[in-house]
């Protein structure tokens, strides 16, 4: 009885210690995500497998580095730049940074938008996503963020049928163990643009930005000092580990399904919702809508909170206004008018007349070509001693983050080329 109780209380303890982390990983399948995988298996089968199995230790790596800076500086990425380096280091930072981040909202929105309408047609989807908006406004306002994804991230349960329909169909698991370990890399456009759109949705430079300032939140928040030491470390990366493990878990069996389903029977392009549901009719019938329409809303409530958190921490560390989303309205109304902004903007981006989808994978391919310039700055950061002290990176930090910068350079290098070429 004792050796239960100790497994129960080792992961009792193991399930406290998620935080930022966890968070951060279900924002990760936001819908901009779930559309750029649903695109890859469909249009490219099992072939692309072996992104989900090399980008963990990436954007664990990196999400890791910017939590770690986030604790030993109890600031945001921003401040720090401010702080310590000249001003048009951070004004780059901002300049890749907000379009990319915007359109990723607008994308977002339209696509819950499209989700409801696919459920209801007889209401128009920009209506749905102009409701949506609103809700998300007022909660964000009312609400501290931190109790609205204690709820909304039950929505994203949903995600995990995805995990369930290999097992209820004939998969030819070879093929699968094949992908997944051996690349297949095509030197052609498309392909280019599906790997800079997958590298841009997982590794986000707007979740680098949200890791460090909920990091330094959580450490202002609490009623002792923190002493940053071994234990602290440990429990953050576990923690950051696992947020980047879940969300990449989910990423894999996305493609994994699309590409089984939706590949061999010819549909090679997504450009609606209803067209990446149907990835989901084998175990779920005529449930899939229903799943696949309340995972989109669901991720998008959670993940339009952490995009435009992230710009309005962003300007508010550039202009030192009052932050945080545990402040009420009055306490900090440029830093909510940078949020409610940014979502009314993306919210029109909508009357452009792009496809949800495709503005989504645009929203991933645009983090890709950006990230690199994010990257480098904060590997920067992370090495400099007078920030960091003795908790600089370790060889193993500046292997793995490096190794990102340099893939991701090389990718986005190659999409460009191959767009004239």
């Amino acid at each position: 009885m004792a050796k239960p109780a100790k497994k129960q209380g080792k992961l009792k303890a193991f399930l406290q210690s998620l935080g930022p982390g966890l968070i951060t990983g279900a924002s990760d399948d936001d819908p901009s995500g779930i559309a750029t995988y649903s695109q890859v298996g469909a249009q490219f089968g099992f072939s692309m497998l072996w992104t989900a199995l090399i980008t963990f230790p990436l954007m664990a790596v990196i999400q890791e580095i910017c939590a770690r800076i986030g604790l030993v500086t109890t600031n945001g990425l921003t401040t720090t730049l401010k702080d310590h380096y000249p001003k048009w280091v951070l004004w780059l930072m901002i300049l890749f940074s907000f379009p990319a981040i915007i359109l990723n909202i607008g994308a977002d929105i339209a696509s819950m938008g499209a989700a409801a309408h696919m459920l209801f047609p007889q209401v128009a989807a920009f209506l749905f996503s102009s409701i949506f908006t609103l809700l998300i406004i007022v909660a964000i306002v009312r609400y501290p963020y931190q109790k609205i994804a204690a709820i909304l991230k039950w929505f994203c349960i949903t995600l995990l049928i995805y995990l369930i329909v290999p097992f209820f169909t004939k998969f030819p698991w070879l093929e699968v163990l094949k992908s997944t370990l051996i690349p297949k890399i095509q030197l052609n456009k498309n392909y280019m643009n599906m790997l800079v759109a997958i590298l841009g949705t997982t590794i986000s430079p707007y979740l680098f930005f949200w890791q460090a300032t909920m990091e330094s939140e959580d450490e202002r928040s609490s009623t002792s000092p923190i002493v940053i030491n071994k234990k602290v470390l440990t429990t953050m990366r576990k923690d950051v580990d696992a947020g980047m493990f879940f969300s990449n878990l989910v990423m894999f069996f996305i493609i994994l399904t699309c590409g089984a389903v939706l590949y061999p029977n010819g549909i090679r392009q997504i450009d609606t919702v209803e067209q990446a549901a149907k990835a989901l009719q084998p175990i779920a019938g005529n449930m899939a809508y229903w799943l696949f329409a309340i995972g989109i809303v669901g991720t998008g409530f959670l993940a339009i909170p952490v995009l435009s958190g992230s710009l309005s921490y962003m300007a508010a560390e550039s202009f030192n206004w009052q932050e945080g989303l545990d402040k009420k309205y009055f306490q900090a109304k440029p830093f909510y008018g940078v949020i409610i902004l940014s979502m009314i903007v993306g919210l029109l981006l909508n009357l452009l007349g792009v496809s949800p989808i495709q503005a989504l994978i645009y929203s991933g391919i645009l983090y890709g070509l950006t990230a690199p310039v994010i990257i480098l700055i904060i590997m920067h950061i992370s090495n400099n001693k007078k920030i960091m002290g003795v908790h600089v990176n370790s060889r193993w930090s500046n292997g793995w983050g490096y190794t990102t910068l340099v893939l991701m350079s090389v990718a986005a290098v190659a999409l460009i080329y191959f767009q004239f070429f």
